[in-house]
């Protein structure tokens, strides 16, 4: 393995590898849980790196996860609390990695505007605890453009050194323009909303429709991984949400585990969840008098055999338009009570807080990273509600990366792998000597 450990570590997912390698060695939720059969909390199994898109957040290991308690080390993006921290790290290190901090050196991304506060037991932890002999502390934005401008040397992108990184994680979101390498953290925009509130936002529909799920985190984390998308004309398919039988294209039914049969939860007609994939105007508006008569004949039986599941055994729900008002939070948080700006309003201050020469180039360089980013439909909604917002002679032009979990691993792989990445490092003497304030004027963020 490379001498210098990639961590990227997110509030929800912890990814964890060799500088120069592809993709990370290891992917775990950076939290700790206890499921209702054990007597401690225990370290979640590492996710497989093909699933990373679909299963996201739920630890693939075989126990039942229903009612399960979650502690995490971060909250609402922040490190508060180092000693879990800390705990998930040694594990992280010796059980999975196999590496010896002290002959290593770590880069460690690290979210914009942490505190200094958070900075000093960040240092602590790595130079103290765990004794790497290096470290270097990177933003999300800038390694996902420093990936991007390697991958694509010929995109305007790479030729202007120059683009906005749309960054939706567990916790915020961020719209952050980068210019050669480094965030402009005067014009970065935020919006506190992440994956973490949009699930707690599920929680919150079923269980005051359906059944009380609130305490099931990972299986509401992989509803919404599964089952949500982005719409792309809101009120037309609220109208299609309320018709019944077979003009609702959103209803579908999510199977709750058992706890003996099967401990994970799954979608119980896949094929009927994906048919919003094949809406179009023409079959809502006009749908012929012979399908609605069987509809509404279809409806009268399901309704009275979904009466009987939900009462009699709680294991089963239906979601309808729940499936799009989730993600809807990201573009309007205004529906959820927040006094913010949506998602294209946020980009747009971001670009106009910037030169003016810049403007052009950032709107067609917008680049989507984090698990967030990966509802179907999502760059195609952003791009339809920034045009209206953008000047007539600007372009824009959206990318989503090609794995927006993994962009700011690769990121800080590549910047791990370059010949002057040593002399960037702050070293365990230098931090002994001058400090943790000091330091961190190397890193210029």
């Amino acid at each position: 393995m490379s001498n210098v450990v990639v961590l990227d570590n997110g509030g929800g997912l912890l990814k964890a590898g060799a500088g120069g390698d592809l993709d990370p060695s290891v992917i775990i939720p950076n939290c700790l849980y206890r499921p209702l059969s054990a007597k401690k909390w225990l370290h979640p199994s590492p996710i497989s790196i093909s699933t990373t898109a679909t299963a996201a957040t739920e630890p693939s290991s075989d126990l039942d996860l229903t009612s399960a308690s979650v502690r995490r080390p971060i909250d609402r993006g922040y490190l508060i609390n180092p000693d879990l921290q800390r705990d998930i790290w040694s594990h992280l290190f010796t059980s999975l990695l196999h590496v010896n901090p002290s002959n290593s050196s770590l880069l460690l991304t690290e979210p914009l505007f942490t505190l200094p506060s958070i900075q000093r037991a960040t240092d602590e932890l790595v130079f103290e605890d765990f004794n790497f002999a290096s470290l270097y502390v990177s933003d999300s934005p800038s390694l996902v453009h420093f990936y991007e401008a390697s991958r694509r040397p010929t995109s305007l992108l790479s030729r202007a050194q120059c683009s906005l990184v749309v960054d939706c994680g567990f916790s915020f979101t961020h719209a952050a323009p980068v210019f050669q390498n480094f965030t402009l953290n005067y014009a970065v925009k935020r919006i506190d909303l992440g994956g973490k509130a949009l699930t707690n936002y599920l929680k919150e529909l079923v269980s005051y429709r359906a059944l009380n799920v609130m305490d099931e985190t990972f299986i509401m984390d992989d509803v919404k991984e599964r089952l949500c998308f982005v719409s792309l004309n809101v009120p037309r398919d609220l109208q299609i949400a309320r018709k019944s039988g077979k003009e609702n294209f959103f209803r579908c039914t999510y199977v709750l585990p058992d706890g003996v049969s099967y401990t994970r939860g799954f979608v119980k007609n896949p094929d009927d969840a994906k048919r919003y994939l094949s809406l179009s105007d023409e079959k809502v508006s006009s749908p012929s008098l012979g399908v609605k008569k069987d509809v509404i004949e279809l409806d009268v039986s399901e309704k009275t055999e979904d009466k009987k599941r939900i009462d009699l055994t709680k294991n089963e729900f239906d979601l309808t338009n729940e499936r799009f008002l989730v993600p809807e939070m990201i573009f309007h948080p205004a529906d959820l009570g927040m006094n913010q700006a949506g998602l294209a309003e946020c980009i747009v201050r971001a670009v106009n807080s910037c030169h003016p020469h810049l403007h052009p180039v950032l709107y067609e360089s917008i680049v989507l990273t984090g698990g967030s980013t990966l509802f179907h439909n999502f760059a195609e909604r952003l791009e339809k509600e920034l045009r209206p917002l953008v000047p007539d002679e600007c372009q824009v032009k959206i990318t989503t990366q090609e794995d927006p979990i993994l962009g700011s691993w690769r990121g800080g792989s590549l910047l791990a792998s370059s010949p002057s990445f040593e002399a960037m490092c702050v070293t365990k003497a230098e931090y002994e000597e001058l400090g943790s304030a000091r330091c961190r004027k190397r890193f210029l963020h």
